[in-house]
C-alpha cells in the first residue's frame, strides 16, 4: 500500500481572557484538535493572533502560574509609563513588551497521533493586554495520516 502524503490543516481555537495575567491552558484542546485530524506524525504550530498575546509551555500548576505572573511583572512592570502609552493612550505598553519577549508562536512535534510534550509540559496562552479580550489562536498541522 502506498504511503499517504503530507497534509496541511489549519484550525482555530477561540476563547475569552480576563486581561493581563490570565494564563490559559490550551493543551487538552490542542490534543482534541490533533485527534480529529487523524494525522499521526508531523508538527503542530500554535500562533497567537494579536500583539499582546503570548504562547509558551510550562508546568501549569498554581505555584508556577504565580511565578510566571511575577516574572512578567518584573520584566515589564505594569505600573510605569511607556512611550507606546503616549502614542495611543491605552496604557498597555507593558503588554506589548511582554508579548514581544515571550513570542506568539510555538511548534510541537507529534507522533502516533500524540503531542510530544513532556509529562509536566502544557501549552499556555499568556494574556498580556490590560483588559479582557476575545482571543484567537491559529493552529496549523502538517503531517501524515495513518498509512
Amino acid at each position: 500500500m502506498a504511503e499517504k502524503g503530507v497534509q496541511i490543516r489549519t484550525e482555530r481555537l477561540r476563547f475569552s481572557t480576563k486581561g493581563a495575567g490570565d494564563l490559559v491552558d490550551l493543551t487538552a484542546e490542542l490534543a482534541k484538535l490533533l485527534a480529529r485530524t487523524k494525522l499521526q506524525e508531523g508538527s503542530l504550530t500554535v500562533f497567537g493572533v494579536g500583539s499582546t498575546l503570548g504562547i509558551v509551555t510550562f508546568e501549569y500548576e498554581p505555584g508556577l502560574i504565580r511565578d510566571m505572573k511575577e516574572l512578567y511583572e518584573r520584566l515589564a512592570p505594569s505600573d510605569r509609563s511607556y512611550a507606546h502609552d503616549q502614542t495611543w493612550g491605552d496604557a498597555n505598553g507593558f503588554s506589548h513588551l511582554r508579548a514581544a519577549l515571550q513570542g506568539q508562536s510555538l511548534a510541537i512535534p507529534f507522533e502516533g497521533g500524540r503531542l510530544l510534550l513532556g509529562t509536566w509540559q502544557q501549552v499556555v496562552a499568556a494574556e498580556f493586554d490590560n483588559k479582557p479580550r476575545r482571543r484567537e489562536v491559529v493552529v496549523q498541522l502538517m503531517g501524515r495520516p495513518a498509512s
